[in-house]
C-alpha cells in the first residue's frame, strides 16, 4: 500500500493503543472511515491521540469470536487525518487505516476509554505493496461487484472505481457494503489480499444465491 509520509514507520508503531469498539464498523489499511465522536470518554480519547501518535484502534465488540473482554481479537489502527469541532460539542474525524493488530492485553486507564497492548507482527505486510499480488484479478472483482449491485439495485460510479487500485477498492468495499458484522470481521482478519479477494467475491456470490423473502397475499 502507498503510505502517507505522516504515517509512522512499522517499527515506530505505538506500543499502547486507545481503542474504539464499534459494532459493524471496520477500517482497512489505506481506506478512510469518517466518525462522529460525542461521548465524553471518546472525546478524551481523540484529545489524547492528537497529543501523541494520532492513532486509534477500531475494534468490533465480539459475538462468538470475542475474547474475555468482550472484544474481537483483531482490529485495525487508523491515523486521525481530518478533525473538526462542531458547535454542539462533537468532534468529526476521519481515520485513515494504517495497520491491523491483534490484542495482547487490555491495560488500565483513567480517562474512560479502553487501552490495549497491540501485536502488529501478523500484519507487517500491511506496509507492503500488495498491488502486484492481485494482478489479473480485476475482472473477477468487477464482474462480481456488477452482478451484486444489479441484484441489489445499487447505483455505482464505475468510472470512479476504475481509478482505484485493486487493493484500495477491495478494502473500501469490505468496509462499505452492507455485510454482516461477522463477514466484515472475517475479511479484516484475512491476512493475504488474494485470499481476501476470493473470500469477498464468495460472500457476494453467496448473497446473490440466497433467495429473497416470499411475498404472500
Amino acid at each position: 500500500m502507498s503510505l502517507s509520509p505522516f504515517f509512522a514507520a512499522y517499527d515506530r508503531l505505538p506500543v499502547t493503543l486507545p481503542i474504539f469498539p464499534l459494532r459493524g464498523a471496520i477500517v482497512m489499511p489505506g481506506s478512510n472511515l469518517p466518525l462522529n465522536i460525542f461521548e465524553p470518554r471518546y472525546l478524551n480519547m481523540v484529545s489524547d491521540a492528537l497529543a501523541t501518535h494520532h492513532m486509534i484502534g477500531m475494534i468490533q465488540p465480539g459475538p462468538a469470536v470475542a475474547n474475555a473482554s468482550g472484544l474481537c481479537q483483531t482490529g485495525c489502527a487508523g491515523r486521525i487525518t481530518q478533525f473538526n469541532e462542531t458547535r454542539d460539542g462533537c468532534i468529526e474525524i476521519v481515520l485513515s487505516g494504517v495497520c491491523r493488530y491483534d490484542i495482547v492485553e487490555e491495560l488500565p486507564t483513567t480517562r474512560g476509554y479502553r487501552l490495549v497492548t497491540p501485536d502488529w507482527s501478523r500484519f507487517r505486510d500491511d506496509y507492503s505493496d500488495y498491488e502486484g499480488r492481485l494482478h489479473g484479478e480485476q475482472d473477477l472483482l468487477i464482474d462480481t461487484l456488477k452482478r451484486y449491485c444489479a441484484a441489489k439495485g445499487l447505483e455505482t460510479d464505475w468510472t470512479a472505481l476504475e481509478h482505484l487500485s485493486m487493493v484500495s477498492l477491495l478494502n473500501s468495499l469490505s468496509m462499505a457494503l452492507p455485510l454482516s458484522e461477522q463477514d466484515k470481521q472475517a475479511l479484516l482478519e484475512t491476512v493475504e489480499p488474494t485470499e481476501r479477494l476470493y473470500a469477498f467475491t464468495a460472500l457476494l456470490d453467496s448473497e446473490l444465491q440466497t433467495p429473497g423473502p416470499v411475498t404472500r397475499h
